[in-house]
């Protein structure tokens, strides 16, 4: 009788070891499901971004993670995601990947909005529409979005600015913002910039010659286009001054391009400078209304420390090196005119 009583109670024991054996390895297979699902790697490296637009929900969002094969297991990362109450909180922006991220390391990034900066660098566009497809391409926001505040009036009214003359706010610069930064928001950091930029001493000179920074810009437009190397910006700076302070037509070619529209004239010819337009400087007296492209920074303060002279006339140089011949008087300018018109013909130049 004794011994069938140890044996049943050695048989329990065994039993109650294995049961809790089986639990100990079940609750291991558990918190290795739990580790995996939440901890263990899960990012690929496929994408070195992820995209998510403003508006997009969670479905979206996860449609794009299968879809570019953001991660090795998508059902993992749905299941996280669900329970660490991302569904309803998803936030717009650029997120960095790294591969081997955990499910739990790339929800908390895109809980908190931890995006990384795009950098937007610009320099010397020529025009608006140029502009806009350029930052298109760099934030979320497209071309038409952009546009239709550089267009709009009452707009850009309240920054100061014409829809003509706005253009002259966005300084060639590069800058770090967030890839889902509005137009709005784009256009208030570029006018930030702008504020800074024109300090008490800038505005000092612009005063002294009889400019306001936006007629500065203006100006250096011009002189940007006009000067193929930028030692001669001052200089070329002084003579359109000295024309505006005799009250004298600017005349210069570039304004005459832009109003034809046609930015592969080589040789100015008679027949355009008729061109009914308001940046038709050999028509119309003062600046034109608004730059006839980005000015460089170094052309806006090469027009606020200008270099003085008696220059009024200029004509490019008949080696073509790019370089001007200058001029007090109209003798002089029309014996550098005839130079150059001649060595235009010499290489078939006929437009």
């Amino acid at each position: 009788m004794a011994k069938k009583k140890a044996k049943s109670g050695s048989t329990f024991r065994k039993f109650i070891a294995a049961l809790v054996v089986i639990l100990i390895i079940a609750l291991g297979l558990t918190g290795l499901n739990y580790y995996l699902k939440y901890f263990g790697p899960n990012v690929t490296d496929k994408q070195e971004y992820l995209y998510i637009h403003t508006g997009e929900g969670f479905n979206a969002v996860f449609d794009t993670i299968k879809e570019k094969g953001i991660v090795k297991d998508s059902t993992t990362f749905y299941w996280a995601a669900q329970n660490m109450n991302y569904v309803n909180r998803v936030k717009p922006g650029r997120y960095r990947l790294h591969e081997g991220m955990s499910n739990r390391k790339l929800i908390n990034m895109l809980l908190s909005g931890a995006q990384e900066p795009v950098t937007v660098a610009f320099h010397n566009l020529r025009l608006k529409e140029q502009f806009v497809g350029f930052i298109s391409k760099k934030i979320e926001a497209d071309s038409l979005s952009i546009i239709r505040l550089l267009d709009s009036a009452g707009y850009v009214r309240q920054f100061g600015f014409t829809t003509d003359n706005v253009y002259t706010m966005f300084l060639p610069n590069s800058y770090q913002m967030y890839w889902n930064t509005s137009p709005d928001k784009f256009f208030r950091k570029m006018y930030a910039n702008y504020e800074k930029f024109w300090t008490e001493d800038r505005k000092q000179k612009a005063t002294a010659i009889n400019l306001t920074p936006v007629e500065v810009s203006i100006l250096a437009s011009i002189v940007d286009a006009e000067a193929l190397h930028d030692e001669e910006m001052p200089t070329i700076a002084g003579l359109y001054l000295n024309r505006l302070k005799k009250g004298m037509k600017l005349e210069a070619d570039p304004t005459v391009i832009f109003a034809e529209n046609d930015f592969t004239i080589k040789r100015v010819l008679s027949r355009y400078l008729s061109i009914n337009s308001p940046y038709n400087t050999y028509l119309h007296t003062g600046l034109p209304p608004g730059p006839i492209m980005m000015p460089s920074v170094a052309a806006v303060n090469d027009v606020l420390n200008y270099k003085p002279s008696d220059y009024i006339y200029m004509c490019a140089k008949e080696d073509f090196s790019g370089n001007h011949n200058f001029a007090t008087n109209m003798a002089d300018h029309l014996i550098n005119a005839h130079k150059f018109q001649q060595a235009l013909n010499e290489r078939n130049i006929r437009r």
